[in-house]
């Protein structure tokens, strides 16, 4: 079987022969920008809004690279589809971008003296394997809220995807300590939910679906769609703060997030919320999804597509 090509820097090599230097900042400070998008049926969904938001994000930090959004598009869909020759007619592919500040060889552990830095840019792509997420569909994901808070949106702007994480990976070990399969829900200084490390969540009271705050979460192109979506199932979508105790009271709540579209949560901190059991309104919003792809996502998921 031929190799997958990764796109680093300025040019597309076989993914064994992508490296990343000691030296660059994206390994010695965590100050990495990224992006994951994902294929239906070998095509990329809703690229161009990751790519446009990859794009503010590199503004608003001061990174300069040298290939605009048309062209970063372009080396997207170019590897989509090269890499996508490799899979079966059933499989999809994860699309991550990344771009690092650069190498600094002067002074690995400088954070604002590194000097003029030519950026790191990447693409690269996996299969998506979706047993990994069988048991959300068929048993509802557990949501713990670990004792670690999420940044303050005062200290590290949401609204930029980025890799700067270790206080997720503290996070998950004290959710992991709760559930070997627990998926971390943060909430802010406040006790106000927030998002989880690589999903949004919402929850749903009557015909209505609740997401945090806006300021305080990165605001998914998954989520978007749901938002979208919403109108055509006879839903309505507001944004607000809300607690545990709201969660823990809700009719249903779901995880959205790019590799399998969204989930049902069905406990939080060990207790069921409802019936713990996946709701009528996700069975729906999960239909509509499914035909706006032309792809039975959760078929996809189950492995009986």
């Amino acid at each position: 079987m031929s190799e997958p090509i990764v796109y680093l820097n300025d040019r597309f090599l076989p993914a064994s022969q992508a490296k990343l230097n000691i030296y660059d900042l994206g390994i010695v400070l965590g100050a990495t920008l990224t992006e994951m998008t994902r294929t239906f049926r070998h095509r990329p969904f809703r690229a161009e809004e990751h790519v446009a938001r990859l794009y503010r994000s590199l503004k608003f930090s001061g990174i300069m690279i040298p290939l605009t959004p048309e062209e970063m598009l372009a080396r997207t869909n170019d590897l989509a589809e090269a890499n996508c020759k490799l899979l079966g007619p059933d499989e999809d592919l994860g699309i991550v971008h990344f771009v690092t500040p650069g190498e600094n060889a002067l002074y690995a552990g400088s954070a604002g003296s590194a000097g003029p830095l030519k950026p790191t840019i990447c693409i690269h792509s996996f299969p998506l394997r979706f047993e990994m997420w069988r048991h959300l569909f068929t048993e509802g994901a557990h949501v713990v809220t670990p004792s670690i808070r999420h940044i303050p949106p005062q200290c590290i702007e949401p609204k930029m995807k980025n890799r700067s994480r270790l206080h997720w990976w503290l996070a998950d070990k004290q959710s992991q300590a709760v559930d070997p399969r627990a998926i971390t829900l943060l909430l802010d200084l406040d006790g106000n939910v927030t998002e989880c490390a690589g999903s949004n969540f919402v929850i749903v009271k009557g015909k209505t679906i609740i997401s945090p705050s806006p300021r305080n979460i990165l605001g998914g192109v998954s989520l978007q769609t749901v938002r979208e979506l919403a109108p055509k199932i006879g839903m309505e979508f507001i944004e607000r703060d809300f607690q545990p105790y709201d969660v823990v009271n809700a009719d249903e709540a779901w995880l959205t997030t790019t590799p399998y579209c969204m989930a049902p949560v069905t406990r939080i901190n060990t207790t069921p919320i409802a019936d713990g059991k996946t709701g009528p309104w996700f069975t729906k919003m999960l239909a509509a999804w499914s035909d706006h792809v032309d792809l039975d996502i959760g078929a996809q998921i189950l492995g009986s597509a």
